[in-house]
């Protein structure tokens, strides 16, 4: 069975949050095929690099929250944007990402083809990606 991969570079420097994503999806879900199935699962692989650097337009950098709950009464916590992109920016373009990916195999298979780096520095030389301007 002969796979068709593909390798996609994405920059994340000074790029809007949600606009970003879409363009993560659209390359991950494999809509930029000519043989693109809703139901078939496709060979993409996207590399963002730069997280560190990413931007969200209006007052979200001061209003936006994440919430987790552990299931006990009273223990609702709460963190910041700006808080959440010091400790852990990682966690806001997963949490932005499930929300636009489908909830079913395909897009369980889309978050572990997508690989994510904070600095402009990946280990994904060897497999050769395109670079995707957006």
């Amino acid at each position: 069975m002969n796979k068709n991969i593909n390798w996609y570079l994405l920059d994340a420097k000074d790029k809007i949050l949600g606009r970003l994503i879409t363009k993560i999806v659209y390359l991950l879900l494999g809509k930029n095929k000519f043989n693109y199935l809703p139901y078939k699962i496709s060979y993409n692989y996207v590399i963002l690099i730069n997280i560190k650097k990413i931007i969200v337009t209006g007052k979200k950098k001061e209003k936006k929250n994440y919430y987790r709950h552990s299931g006990y009464v009273g223990n609702l916590k709460t963190i910041s944007f700006e808080n959440m992109m010091y400790k852990n920016p990682k966690y806001i373009i997963l949490h932005a990402l499930k929300g636009m990916l489908p909830k079913n195999y395909i897009g369980r298979c889309c978050i572990k083809r997508l690989k994510i780096y904070y600095n402009s520095f990946h280990l994904h030389n060897s497999q050769k990606p395109v670079l995707v301007n957006f």
